[in-house]
């Protein structure tokens, strides 16, 4: 199938101004996502924010079915919240934890969530632990199962980032998913870096609750995010606080929460920014999952054959499914540096330090990368941009960069 770049491109200004690959920090919207946010914004100017808001009032509640229908789920087990992190929050602490339960994660896991598992770990006394990796440098599933059946102490919680910051893996969900039903242990899954570059179906995955952020691969606009939980999850689980959206006061001393997921929202929202999640849902479905999936793939895997051709460069993407972050290291040179070099002719990326990814990173020797991640919209001549502005590798420390 031959995807239609062009019209990607025409619908992405940005394009014309810098090549971007950092899609896994923040993509580019699209035209729709941003003219729907700033037709809003000037409604709200207009004749007053309550007054808008009610106003598009059908806009707004189509945003729930257009996410159920992206991730396979009803309306009914979405809350939209204001980041990917805010929405896997409310529903981790959500869980109620007592001295000995275990919480198992993966080696490839992101900071914020660690040190959630942290503190509620200090606060609790439950015990976090870190199930191995494969072969492949992705979780090991017969560990996992193996920590389900033997070990000291309930299981209470697997919680796993499906794609981790720091490299192009893409965890085993429904493997994963599949373990945690047979041992009927909740699975919460950050799909922050998932959703909206490949199809993901909370069914077939198996997961009780996910979380993902509308500014990365789905191209929403910053500032939103979306929860899905599981029907029967949702009387199992208290969120943290509640306010008068998520439940209402039935007497002086009572009150009731909400009976769907919208339960973990709170009454102030960006309205906004929840139309444009809304249009960037529906525009990536117009497109269609698997082809955004065989382009992002394609683009990645062209990208990573060229690196490696490089002398003293190395990728360091793990996994046996690999996805469009890219991971790599010239010797001798920080990343830091690599990046700042790169933006300075116009060229998007990012730096993953040790500090995101302490259960993976150290072990591998690694103490910074670069990351290129590749969607739809960028093309074959960005790629050789960035290998063409690669400095070269450095023998010594003192020795200046050059480009290739």
């Amino acid at each position: 199938m031959v995807f239609d770049v062009e019209r990607a491109r025409r619908d992405t200004p940005g394009t014309a101004r810098v090549a971007h690959l950092n899609n896994a920090g923040s993509a580019l919207p699209p035209t729709q996502v941003t003219e729907a946010v700033i037709a809003h914004l000037r409604l709200e100017a207009e004749i007053g924010g309550y007054e808008a808001a009610d106003a598009v009032r059908d806009r707004i509640d189509a945003v729930y079915p257009s996410i159920a229908r992206l991730i396979g789920c009803q309306p009914h087990e979405v809350a939209v919240v204001e980041n990917a992190t805010r929405a896997w929050d409310m529903a981790f602490y959500a869980m109620s934890f007592d001295p000995g339960d275990r919480i198992l994660t993966a080696r490839a896991e992101y900071a914020s969530n660690v040190i959630a598992y942290l503190q509620v770990a200090q606060r609790t006394g439950a015990t976090v632990e870190v199930v191995d990796d494969d072969e492949y440098g992705q979780l090991s599933v017969t560990d996992l199962r193996s920590r389900l059946e033997h070990g000291t102490g309930e299981v209470k919680l697997i919680a796993m980032t499906h794609v981790p910051t720091q490299g192009g893996l893409v965890n085993p969900a429904e493997e994963v998913g599949a373990a945690a039903r047979r041992a009927g242990v909740p699975f919460l899954l950050d799909a922050c870096q998932s959703v909206g570059q490949f199809p993901v179906d909370v069914e077939r995955i198996g997961c009780d609750m996910l979380s993902a952020t509308g500014r990365k691969f789905l191209r929403g606009p910053r500032g939103t995010g979306f929860l899905y939980v599981r029907e029967s999850m949702l009387d199992r689980l208290e969120p943290p606080f509640l306010d008068l959206h998520a439940a209402t006061w039935t007497g002086p001393g009572s009150y009731t929460m909400r009976a769907d997921a919208r339960r973990f929202e709170n009454w102030e929202t960006n309205y906004a920014g929840k139309i444009g999640l809304g249009v960037a849902t529906e525009y990536a479905m117009s497109w269609g999952l698997d082809a955004i999936e065989a382009r992002v793939t394609e683009l990645a895997e062209n990208l990573r054959g060229q690196l490696r051709d490089l002398d003293g460069v190395t990728v360091h993407d793990q996994g046996r499914r690999r996805c469009g972050i890219v991971t790599f290291t010239v010797d001798g040179v920080p990343a830091s540096e690599i990046q700042q070099l790169l933006a300075a002719r116009n060229i998007n990326t990012s730096v993953c330090a040790a500090s995101s990814a302490r259960f993976d990173l150290p072990g591998r020797g690694l103490t910074e990368l670069i990351r290129a991640s590749v969607h739809y919209y960028n093309t074959e001549a960005e790629i050789a941009r960035l290998i063409g502005a690669l400095p070269a590798p450095r023998m010594s420390q003192g020795a200046s960069p050059s480009t290739r």
